[in-house]
């Protein structure tokens, strides 16, 4: 969980109109509770553990779900796309006065103001963007020429997935990977997800998988010939994993069912 403190800088920028007193949700660990923002929901971030509240990070959508198990009261803060901030006191009830909560802009309780920065021509946007994917090129082709290790492995009918390094860099860490094929059969690549669950026993599954996203892909093979092995690096927002968090691979084919999945 992050902790709250991230939303210090969030906070000391809003202008508030008025103080005032913040409406309670209830929710518990037999049902979902969906609340419905009126823009795209940006952040969203319970302030307790037993608070669970996930929204698609992926996807614009407008609707998180809410799930708690027995505590103490809470908070929740989120966020919409259009800078408007909510904030609701979170209490556990067996007994759920409403499963579905309609939100309007009125109950926000100010806008954050942030400034984005303005490049000053398009050209500059470009070469910056242009060093930094150079940047990650340079560095993926020198930890695939660098001595490695098998970290995780799986096979599957053939295929073997293996993850040969995690290496952080900056804001960013590099999953070196390789990919092996001896099915007797040619894998056409649909995609690699990557994605961090948590193995905490007392969530529900659905509320434990967080997709990561990518910002570089480096020798990602189209296609891995039989007999044939490959190895690549996937450049990722640096993030790392927790006492109770794993890392998992999931590499599909785009012709055919078959999917390796490694976890690590």
């Amino acid at each position: 969980m992050k902790p709250l403190a991230t939303y210090i800088l969030v906070l000391t920028s809003m202008s508030i109109c008025a103080q005032k007193s913040l409406d309670t949700i209830y929710a518990n660990d037999k049902m979902n509770v969906s609340l419905f923002f009126p823009s795209p929901i940006r952040q969203g971030i319970a302030g307790a553990d037993h608070f669970i509240f996930t929204y698609n990070r992926d996807k614009e959508q407008y609707f998180g779900l809410l799930q708690a198990r027995p505590g103490t009261e809470s908070n929740l803060l989120a966020v919409t796309n259009d800078g408007q901030v909510y904030s609701y006191i979170l209490k556990y009830s067996d007994n759920l006065p409403k499963l579905n909560y309609f939100i309007t802009e009125k109950e926000s309780i100010g806008n954050e103001h942030y400034k984005l920065e303005v490049p000053k021509s398009v050209n500059d946007t470009i070469e910056k963007t242009d060093e930094k994917e150079t940047y990650f090129k340079r560095f993926s082709a020198y930890l695939l020429q660098s001595k490695l290790s098998p970290m995780a492995t799986k096979r599957k009918k053939g295929m073997r997935l293996r993850l040969l390094n995690v290496a952080y860099n900056k804001n960013e860490v590099y999953l070196v990977m390789e990919i092996k094929n001896r099915s007797g059969i040619d894998f056409e690549t649909d995609y690699l997800n990557i994605s961090i669950t948590s193995d905490n026993k007392r969530r529900k599954s659905s509320f434990q998988k967080l997709e990561q996203g990518v910002v570089y892909k480096h020798d990602l093979p189209k296609l891995i010939l039989d007999n044939e092995v490959r190895r690549f690096v996937y450049v990722l927002p640096k993030f790392v994993l927790g006492d109770n968090e794993k890392l998992n691979l999931e590499f599909q084919e785009i012709h055919g069912n078959r999917m390796i999945k490694l976890t690590y």
